[in-house]
């Protein structure tokens, strides 16, 4: 099978593979909706190091992350080699359609990006919030966004939040490049812990579990040097192959949200209809204040 992407065709090997049995998604399903997704996506990954979830044999099989490029992929795919304890990686750049389509092929199934850019990977420009709840009411982690988001607007900041297609909630901030990680991760932290201080009944700072004593985890792990999260629009590794979603601010308030309520064969008409929510995200970025 070959899906045309951009200005190249890739050839999909063993596309009628079912990579997810419960929704019945086969590796040309994935292939052909990372191609249409690409639009829309491309701009939020592309510059930005890859960590791939490949999956070889569908999801109820045996998977791991990939982070070094390998050897055989081809040479029009874009690279980027960061240094890293005890010596460099180079991770994959998803910078066009074409790359999204043969990672498919690859059996990447989830593309998890770094909140920085390889040009200057030390200096992040997407602060990430991961609303993640333990037995929270869904209706509670969307009540736990707004009130992060109009946190973030007294700060002198413009949130934007999307559907983690798993669980929780993502609400991330761009902002103006300059600090770096250590100095963003504890920006992060403190403001994290102001938040979590106005409602104690929802939210909570404590990293384990048995520790917590409210049903939310403000979690800012993803805020650190070669730290990664899910990207935007990329397929999650769940049994109905739900989609990470960017979400419209005011859908925030609507109760028939869910984290993972679009998939890989809603989400391509969902930006059709309503177009990208995060699109111009980059022209919203602020400095960060005292940092």
């Amino acid at each position: 099978m070959k899906v045309r992407a951009g200005r190249r065709t890739i050839e999909i090997t063993h596309s009628d593979r079912v990579l997810f049995p419960d929704a019945g998604v086969t590796k040309a399903d994935l292939a052909r909706y990372y191609g249409a997704i690409a639009p829309v996506m491309v701009p939020h990954v592309r510059e930005r190091p890859l960590a791939l979830q490949v999956f070889p044999g569908g999801i109820e099989g045996h998977g791991h992350y990939l982070k070094n490029a390998p050897g055989h992929f081809p040479d029009w795919i874009h690279r980027a080699t960061v240094r890293k304890r005890g010596g460099t990686i180079t991770h994959v750049l998803a910078d066009d359609a074409s790359t999204l389509v043969y990672l498919a092929g690859q059996n990447a199934v989830a593309l998890h990006v770094w909140p920085a850019r390889a040009d200057k990977p030390r200096q992040p420009d997407r602060v990430i919030f991961d609303l993640d709840p333990t037995e929270a009411r869904f209706a509670d982690v969307r009540a736990a966004a707004r009130l992060l988001g109009d946190a973030l607007r007294d700060a002198g900041l413009v949130p934007f939040a999307m559907a983690s297609g798993s669980r929780g909630i993502h609400v991330v901030v761009p902002v103006r490049r300059g600090p770096e990680f250590p100095e963003v991760f504890q920006w992060a932290k403190a403001f994290s812990v102001e938040v979590a201080e106005s409602d104690p009944r929802h939210l909570t700072t404590e990293f384990y579990t048995r520790k917590r004593e409210a049903p939310i985890f403000i979690d800012i792990r993803r805020n650190a040097y070669a730290q990664h999260a899910v990207a935007p629009y990329s397929v999650r590794a769940k049994p109905k192959a739900p989609v990470a979603t960017p979400l419209h601010w005011e859908e925030l308030s609507d109760g028939k949200l869910r984290p993972d309520r679009w998939d890989v064969r809603t989400a391509v008409a969902r930006v059709e209809s309503d177009g990208d929510p995060w699109k111009g995200i980059a022209r919203r970025a602020r400095a960060l204040k005292g940092v």
